[in-house]
């Protein structure tokens, strides 16, 4: 079982899931949207008996921790400062950081933005992808013109919030059940037709084998209790982020790195991984794991922990 505790870091609290030796090397779990450390789950014990120190906070806006109000305390900055508050917090020099979803734009971030703090990057369900041109969101109002893209619904404060926030129950089990290329739901589903973002995902007849009533519950309750306004406000910060580092125009990320995600998971769609590695100098490749969507390290816990241990053992990430 995890041992639980509150780390105050960068101006903030964090509720942070640990397990394994102190003195194991430092592996840091960063969860996605909208998630909690409690994804991890199936990794902390995994990656705890095999000889690491691993750490899973619920994030800045998640969860046990604490959800500042400003929006621009959730932009890139704050958020990599918070990873590296933790091995701070630890006494460690480095860590493997390993990300899924909004997390693994994060620990990408963090091999640019602290290369001598990194030993290895995973990134699952969001490849690498360097600095665009221009700000995102002009670019995305480009792409989507006349038709609905759920990341330019979340830039305005209060919208997406009050949907999700009113019914959070509906919106974790649709999204948890839902985000798979082969289940008629995608967050790629953007007719303009006045739906908000929970509307476009089905309504599932059953809970996946991999999610229990229980596990979903405690999604639910703990959205229940904060909403969802913390994890939208990181998706409000894109242009902040891309305007706050131009340094990073061209930038590659050295540590050795990998990708994990679900063949089923529609953001490859939209984000194909093969494009990455280019900008990955150390990329020790792509992991598609079969039958995975989205929340692929909870759908696959066996075989994500597998890769996950190889790639460790690999870089020379142990003792």
């Amino acid at each position: 079982m995890a041992a639980e505790r509150t780390v105050a870091v960068n101006g903030v609290e964090l509720h942070v899931l640990e397990d394994g030796p102190a003195d194991g090397p430092p592996v840091i779990l960063a969860h996605g949207f909208p998630e909690l450390a409690y994804s991890w789950r199936h990794q902390l014990p995994a990656l705890g008996a095999a000889g690491y120190r691993v750490l899973a906070p619920d994030q800045r806006g998640y969860g046990r921790s604490s959800r500042p109000e400003a929006i621009g305390d959730y932009d890139i900055t704050h958020l990599t400062d918070d990873l590296i508050g933790l091995l701070d917090d630890i006494g460690a020099e480095k860590a493997v950081f390993v990300g899924h979803d909004w997390g693994s734009m994060v620990v990408w971030q963090t091999a640019l933005l602290h290369p001598d703090r990194v030993a290895g990057v995973c990134g699952m369900s969001v490849p690498f992808s360097p600095r665009p041109p221009a700000p995102p969101t002009q670019l995305w109002r480009q792409v989507f013109d006349g038709r609905f893209f759920y990341i330019l619904y979340f830039q305005e404060p209060g919208v997406a919030d009050a949907e999700l926030n009113g019914d959070p129950a509906t919106a974790m089990r649709r999204m948890l059940c839902g985000v798979r290329t082969d289940r008629g739901g995608s967050i790629d589903s953007n007719a303009d037709d006045g739906r908000g973002f929970v509307a476009r995902f089905p309504e599932p007849d059953a809970l996946p084998d991999w999610l229990s009533q229980q596990e979903l519950d405690f999604y639910i309750a703990e959205f229940t209790r904060t909403g969802f306004t913390g994890g939208l406000n990181w998706y409000r910060n894109f242009d902040r982020n891309w305007e706050t580092t131009p340094q990073l125009a061209g930038a590659k990320v050295g540590a050795p790195s990998l990708f994990i995600g679900g063949a089923l998971d529609p953001v490859l769609v939209m984000a194909p991984p093969d494009r990455q590695g280019e900008w990955l100098t150390d990329f020790r490749g792509n992991v598609l794991v079969d039958d995975a969507g989205h929340w692929v390290q909870q759908e696959k816990a066996d075989e994500v922990n597998t890769a996950l241990l190889d790639w460790l053992r690999g870089i020379g990430w142990g003792k």
